[in-house]
């Protein structure tokens, strides 16, 4: 089975003309179920993937261009995800039923060894990460626990259990502290992206938003990223050019300027009447009545926090500095202070055409690999964006 191909450039791997904007390189196409998820390996020229046919795949691109599968393993049940350690060549996949299991991959990419089976969880696994140093394989499942396994013995040594599913996972091996709680999003968390030098999380959500964790900083710093207009899916971080790259429902992908100076978004602050012409909000009966006036509805600036009517908030601006790209609510104060200046995006938004389900990126070769729900593999030059 051929996957079909349209390159934008040579068979092999080479420099495009720099753009501003992300090249399409080649397009995978051939798989008759949903790709769960994918990776780049050998500099761009060959693609791992799992799917819900229970297959994963090995993909080499061959001297015509085109991406043949070298392997195409099935397995008892659907991988949903997976881990692959490229100087190791070891590969490790989540299954539905709560397994995982770990295999080697051949130098040449043509056969894939199973090791072990790690019997991790009793529900779908949605989180895997290898630590090399430490020998631990860690994953995260929907049956609400946190576990790792040592690579060596085989042996579970430890876990945790959590109020709800997990659905993402991600470790830093130099670290001694352990994440508890971080509350900020309305929705379900999909992603979470580390970068270990300046010791920032980042999450992206079903309320269509990223934040960013300082987790290094210890005061409990958050920014938000306002610049999906559906679910945010999938997050990849360039750690040379510290841009954070987020893909979603809506078909776009965004590249996030983290070197930018970005200021906290303030708590909404809570008020039974306007802060500005003090009418009250309909809830506050008791004013209503004296002041013999309708209530209003208690809106917010995005900016300072403060309580407000429509009449005193009644402007729209972008605020790139809190991670408001798009115009949002601002109080009619705050929108004399923000000069054009203020106003110049920190990120760049590009059109991929599909719906977003998974992404990785090879910085070496600035390649970007984008999986759709269309179950369609698109391979992006993207080293331009990342300078």
């Amino acid at each position: 089975m051929a996957a079909e191909i349209k390159p934008l450039r040579g068979a092999q791997p080479a420099r495009t003309t720099p753009t501003d904007k992300p090249v399409l390189v080649s397009k995978v196409e051939g798989i008759g179920d949903d790709i769960n998820a994918a990776t780049l390996i050998n500099g761009g020229t060959g693609v791992i993937s799992i799917s819900d046919d229970k297959s994963m795949r090995i993909w080499q691109q061959r001297d015509s261009g085109q991406y043949w599968p070298s392997v195409c393993h099935f397995l008892p049940s659907v991988p949903t995800s997976f881990h692959y350690l490229p100087d190791l060549r070891f590969l490790f996949l989540g299954l539905d039923n709560g397994r995982v299991v770990e295999f080697t991959v051949a130098a040449d990419y043509n056969s894939i060894t199973q090791v072990r089976e790690y019997l991790s969880h009793q529900s779908r696994v949605t989180g895997l990460i290898h630590c090399a140093s430490a020998k631990w394989i860690l994953s995260a499942a929907r049956d609400k626990f946190f576990v790792y396994h040592c690579t060596s013995s085989g042996r579970r040594l430890g876990g945790h259990q959590c109020s709800a599913w997990c659905t993402a996972l991600q470790y830093d091996a130099k670290s001694t502290h352990v994440i508890t709680v971080l509350k900020g999003h309305n929705g379900s968390i999909r992603s979470l992206a580390w970068d270990a030098e300046r010791q920032l999380l980042f999450s992206g959500s079903f309320d269509q938003s990223v934040i960013v964790w300082d987790i290094g900083g210890g005061k409990g710093t958050a920014f938000e990223l306002q610049g999906h207009t559906s679910k945010v899916i999938s997050l990849v971080y360039c750690k040379k050019s510290h841009q954070l790259i987020s893909g979603g429902e809506d078909a776009i992908v965004v590249f996030w300027d983290m070197k930018a100076n970005r200021q906290e978004t303030p708590e909404w602050l809570q008020s039974d009447t306007c802060q500005y012409c003090e009418r009250p909000f309909f809830w506050n009966i008791k004013a209503m009545m004296d002041q013999k006036q309708i209530g209003l509805r208690q809106h917010h600036c995005r900016k300072c926090g403060k309580a407000v009517c429509d009449n005193c908030s009644s402007k729209r601006s972008c605020i790139p500095t809190m991670g408001f790209e798009f115009d949002v609510r601002v109080c009619d104060k705050c929108h004399t202070s923000i000069s054009d200046q203020d106003r110049q995006s920190l990120a760049k938004f590009h059109e991929v055409k599909h719906s977003i389900v998974n992404m990785d990126l090879d910085e070496e070769t600035g390649l970007l690999l984008t999986v759709g729900q269309d179950r369609i593999m698109k391979i992006w030059e993207v080293s331009s964006l990342l300078n």
